[in-house]
Parts: C-alpha cells; structure tokens; sequence
C-alpha cells in the first residue's frame, strides 16, 4: 500500500518478473558456456509455456531469441501482473486477488478450475504448488519419464485443509474511500447503465463465464457452465493463445478494485481512470500497464461499457466503484 503496509490475500507488487531478466542477464554475463546457457533457457521456455498445438505456437517466437531478448520480455511485465508456468511471458496475467476467493465459482481468470467447495480449492493449491510439474497436454508431456509417485512428496489432506480455510478467511482491510455524494451518483450510473447484470452484487460478479473473441461455444458447454451470451471484446490472449486456455474469461468481481494494481486479465491498464478512456481502444494508444516487449502502443480493446459517460459520471462511477 502507499503506506507502506501490506494487505495479506491482495495482489503482489513485487517486480518477479524484472527480477527474473535481471539475473538471466547476470548468469549470462559470467556463464563459461554461453551457447548451453541459451540452449538451456530457450528449452525452459518451450517446457514452461509451449503449446504446439496451436499453429504458430505463441511462444514458438522465443526459441530464435538471444538472451537479452528473452530478458527484455520479462522485464516489460510490470508489478501487479506475472507469468505463471502454463501461460507464456508473451500473455501474462494480472495477479489476482485471493480476498474473497471462496465465494468464486471459477478459478484462473479462463475459469480453468471450477469450485464447488473448498475440497475443489484444496486441488487448485495442489495443483499450482507442485503438481502441475505432471501436466500432459496431448504428446507434450513436461516430465519424461513421469516420477514414480511412490518416491514423491505430497502435501497432505490436512495441510491443504488449513490452507484453504486460511484463504476464505481472508478479509479487506478497512476502506478509506467516503460513500459521499458522488460515490452515491455513482451507484445510480452503475445500475442505470446495467452493471450489475454482469458485476452483480453483493459480490459485484454473477460467477459466470464470458466467451472470448474468436471462440464458438459448444452447445454442451451451455448446458454444463454458466455462460454469458454474448462476448465483450477484451483480448482473447489468454483464453484462447495458452495452455490454461478456456475460450471464456470469467467475470471478475469489483470488490477491492480500490486497493488493487493492474486491471484487466493482462493487467493492461493501471487505473480506473485509463479503463474508462475511450482513447484506450485505439491502436496508438500507450497502455498504462502491460504493453508487451518492444511495444510502445497498442489497443486495450473491449469491455466498452461506460466508455462514452460523460466525464462527470465516470467521476462519479469510479469514486463508487472505489467503495466497494
């Protein structure tokens, strides 16, 4: 927080990312076998994020790269957003918010994770601390050949009981923005303009999922999930471009948007305020948060609602939207 504190459960603003860069840069710098060197983290890169399913594979790009070019990707990720192992530093993701994480339906900004109860948070924990090391997508599988199990080490039901409960236990720390008269306008455009149909409250999400630009949904999935009817436009990067790829995003709630960093799945923009301008949607328009590497501006499409308010009543949504 500005002030200093830290609010346990919210977004991180730690660089990893940079930091990453800054010592792939280093080890390069003082390898004795600079061609291994590169062989080695190009091979990381495939491993981590390659999906050669798709034609051209997003990160198929970073195997022709020097190091100081695959540094330059991860240092142009901002604080507030990450590559994570199964997307790609070419589409990170904004660092979610695990304050109020129990009462999600979905996990994973692609809702790759459905959560019926805490047994189902229990297996996510699992999964991205370690057990994901045993992904197989199709022939691709990480670990040849796959460990005995009998020679592994697993975290146990009660340690990931424990965990999970500590995570719905999170709270947000007290609110220091006044519910005043243009937080109080701000309320009125939010239901005027049929916010809530989306972000409804008291969670400011229904919990359901949105198709991405780009993808078909199956007739099935309308039947097995909740899904929206209609698509917003964001970057479908995520959803449709990465190993955790659904076709849909999941509906983000609003809750604590005023204690957070980077908005948007890729952490795009860094204020509600950058959310809220039209400029944003075009193509010279320079994104206030995660632009990409060697990108000096890009449209931040999508999710035009709210984009062509008066300033007055964006004034006003945004000093509501930060009372939640």
């Amino acid at each position: 927080m500005p002030d200093g504190s830290l609010v346990k459960g919210a977004p991180g603003n730690f660089p990893a990312d940079r930091a990453l860069a800054y010592h792939l840069r280093a080890q390069a710098a003082s390898t004795r076998a600079p061609e291994k060197f590169l062989e080695t983290t190009r091979l990381g890169q495939r491993l981590l994020f390659g999906a050669p399913w798709l034609r051209p594979d997003p990160v198929a790009a970073m195997e022709a790269m020097s190091i100081e070019e695959i540094a330059a990707v991860y240092e142009a990720i901002p604080p507030g957003v990450s590559t994570r192992v199964n997307l790609s530093p070419l589409i990170p993701a904004q660092i979610p918010d695990l304050i109020g994480v129990g009462r999600r339906r979905h996990l994973d900004r692609t809702g790759l994770v459905r959560q019926r109860d805490i047994a189902d948070l229990m297996r996510y924990a699992a999964l991205v601390q370690g057990a994901n090391a045993l992904d197989r997508f199709g022939d691709l599988q990480l670990l040849e050949p796959l460990p005995d199990p009998a020679r592994l080490n697993r975290y146990s039901d009660e340690q990931l009981f424990a965990l999970a409960l500590y995570l719905c236990s999170l709270r947000p720390p007290r609110n220091p923005n006044p519910t005043d008269e243009a937080a109080r306008r701000g309320r009125e455009v939010f239901f005027r303009e049929g916010c809530a149909a989306c972000h409804t409250p008291p969670l400011y999400t229904n919990n359901m999922l949105t198709p991405a630009d780009g993808f078909t949904v199956p007739e099935e999935d309308r039947a097995r999930f909740d899904v929206l009817a209609r698509a917003v436009g964001t970057d479908p990067g995520l959803a449709l471009r990465t190993r955790k790829g659904t076709g849909y995003y999941k509906v983000p709630a609003l809750t604590g948007l005023w204690y957070r960093g980077a908005l948007e799945h890729s952490g795009s923009v860094a204020a509600l305020e950058d959310w809220f301008d039209r400029r944003r949607t075009r193509a010279d328009y320079f994104p206030t948060g995660f632009r990409g590497a060697g990108v000096r501006t890009r449209a931040v499409p999508g999710h035009e609602f709210g984009l062509d308010l008066p300033p007055g009543e964006k004034r006003d949504l945004i000093a509501f939207l930060r009372t939640l």
